[in-house]
C-alpha cells in the first residue's frame, strides 16, 4: 500500500511528496482543483497550502477534499501503480 511520508508546499498548486516506497516527486494539482467542485476553496492559494496528512496517509484539506495516495504517486513519479492497472 502506498502512503505519503512527507508533503511540502512548493509553488502555485504544486506539492513535493515523499512516499513510503522511498520515491519522491512534485505533484501539480492545478487541473484537479478546476475539475472538482469540492476543491473550489483550494483555488485560494492560502487555503491550498493548509493541507495535512490524514490517517491513510494522504493529502487532505479541511474543506473535505482529499486525494488517493496512489493517484498522487502516479502524478509525482510518472509511474503507474501496478495493482490499479491489472
Amino acid at each position: 500500500m502506498i502512503g505519503i511520508k512527507e508533503a511540502k508546499y512548493q509553488e502555485d498548486y504544486k506539492i513535493l511528496l515523499s512516499f513510503n516506497t522511498g520515491e519522491s516527486g512534485i505533484a501539480d494539482l492545478t487541473d484537479l482543483l478546476h475539475k472538482y467542485k469540492a476543491a473550489a476553496p483550494l483555488l485560494d492559494k492560502n487555503e491550498f497550502q493548509k493541507f495535512y496528512l490524514d490517517e491513510w496517509p494522504t493529502l487532505a484539506w479541511s474543506c473535505g477534499f482529499d486525494l488517493a495516495p496512489e493517484s498522487l504517486y502516479e502524478r509525482a513519479t510518472g509511474k503507474q501503480v501496478e495493482w490499479l492497472t491489472s
